[in-house]
C-alpha cells in the first residue's frame, strides 16, 4: 500500500466507489465523483471532529479544521490504487472473519474465564480497528490516524499471540530464566515497542515532508530530534541483544529469542539504507515490516519467559 501510494484507492469504507466490487475503468463513475466521495468523507470528518472534542481532544481536531483543503482533496481514479487497497480490505476482512470464527468457538469450547476475556478484548479491539480504518480513509490518510492504526494492529497482534499461547495444549515451551534476565527480556520488548512508536513520528514527518513537496533527498536533513533518538536507540537494543545471544547460544529453549536477533539484524540494515539511501519506499515498507515481525516474535518470547530467583 505504502509504496504504490494505494491508500485512497477508494476514498469510501467499506464499499469502493459504492460498490462491493469496484470500478476497473473511469467511465463506470459519474463525472462529478470527485464531489460526491468529497463530501461523504467531509460529513464523516465533521462527526469524527466532534468526537475528538467530546472525549478532550480540541487540540487535534481543531488541527483537522486548519488542514481541512488538504483532507478534502479527492484523488483522480486509478484503477491500479483502487484494486490494490480494495485486495487490502479482502485481506483484511478474511482475517476479521477468521478472527471472529475462532472467538466463538473459544466461548463454546473454553471455560477458561481469562481466555474469554482476552478473546472478548481482541474482538472489541478489532471492531474499533475496522472502524477507525474507515477515518484513515475520510481523513485522507492524515499522519497521526495511520500511526494509531497501527498501533492499533500491533495492539490485536500481541493478544492473538497471547490467545494462541493459553488455548496450547499443554504451555510448553516456556522458557525459564533468572530473575534479572527476565526484567532484561520485558525491557527488551518495551524499548522495541516505543521504537515503533518513535518510528511512526519518523514517518508522519516524511509523510508531511512528501506532501510539502520537499525533494525526497532533503527528508534526512529535515526530520526531528524524533529521528536521532529512533536511530541511537536500536543501537542500544542491539548491544543488549547481542549480550543475551553471547549468554543463551548454546540453549536450546532460547531459539526463538535467536530468530529476534537475525530480525533485529536485517531491521538495523533496512534502517542504515534508510538514512543513507534517501528514504527509498521499498525499504521503507521493508522496515516497517521486520519491525512488526520483531515486535511479534519478541512478544511471544516474554509471554514464554518464567523467571526464577535472581
Amino acid at each position: 500500500m505504502r509504496i504504490t501510494g494505494s491508500g485512497m484507492g477508494c476514498p469510501d469504507w467499506p464499499k469502493c466507489f459504492g460498490q462491493w466490487i469496484p470500478p476497473t475503468e473511469i467511465g463506470e463513475l459519474p463525472e462529478n465523483y470527485k464531489e460526491i466521495y468529497s463530501e461523504k468523507r467531509y460529513k464523516k470528518v465533521f462527526r469524527f471532529q466532534n468526537m475528538l472534542r467530546k472525549v478532550g481532544l480540541e487540540g487535534e481536531a481543531n488541527k483537522m479544521e486548519e488542514n481541512m483543503h488538504q483532507i478534502m482533496v479527492e484523488e483522480s481514479f486509478n484503477a491500479r490504487k483502487t484494486w490494490t487497497e480494495y485486495i487490502n480490505r479482502l485481506f483484511g476482512f478474511m482475517a476479521g472473519n477468521l478472527m471472529l470464527l475462532s472467538f466463538v468457538i473459544i466461548l463454546r469450547k473454553y471455560r477458561k474465564r481469562r481466555l474469554v476475556v482476552v478473546a472478548t478484548i481482541n474482538m472489541v479491539v478489532l471492531v474499533f480497528q475496522a472502524w477507525f480504518g474507515s477515518i484513515v480513509v475520510a481523513t485522507n490518510l492524515l499522519p497521526w490516524t495511520i500511526t494509531v492504526h497501527l498501533l492499533l494492529a500491533l495492539v490485536i497482534v500481541f493478544l492473538q499471540l497471547y490467545v494462541l499461547r493459553m488455548i496450547s495444549p499443554s504451555q510448553q515451551g516456556n522458557i525459564t530464566v533468572s530473575k534479572t534476565w527476565f526484567w532484561i527480556i520485558l525491557g527488551i520488548f518495551a524499548i522495541t515497542f516505543v521504537q515503533m512508536f518513535l518510528g511512526t513520528q519518523v514517518r508522519e514527518e516524511i509523510d508531511f515532508l512528501r506532501k510539502s513537496g520537499v525533494d525526497r533527498a532533503n527528508w534526512g536533513t529535515l526530520l526531528s530530534a524524533a529521528f536521532l533518538i529512533h536511530r541511537s536507540f536500536s543501537w542500544i537494543v542491539l548491544i543488549v541483544m547481542t549480550l543475551m545471544l553471547y549468554k543463551s547460544y548454546n540453549i536450546r529453549e532460547m531459539r526463538i529469542f535467536h530468530w529476534a536477533y537475525g530480525i533485529l539484524a536485517l531491521e538495523l540494515i533496512s534502517g542504515v539504507f534508510l538514512n543513507h539511501l534517501n528514504m527509498p519506499a521499498l525499504v521503507q515498507t521493508l522496515h516497517l515490516l521486520l519491525a512488526c515481525i520483531l515486535f511479534g516474535i519478541l512478544a511471544l518470547f516474554t509471554m514464554r519467559a518464567k523467571s526464577i530467583g535472581a
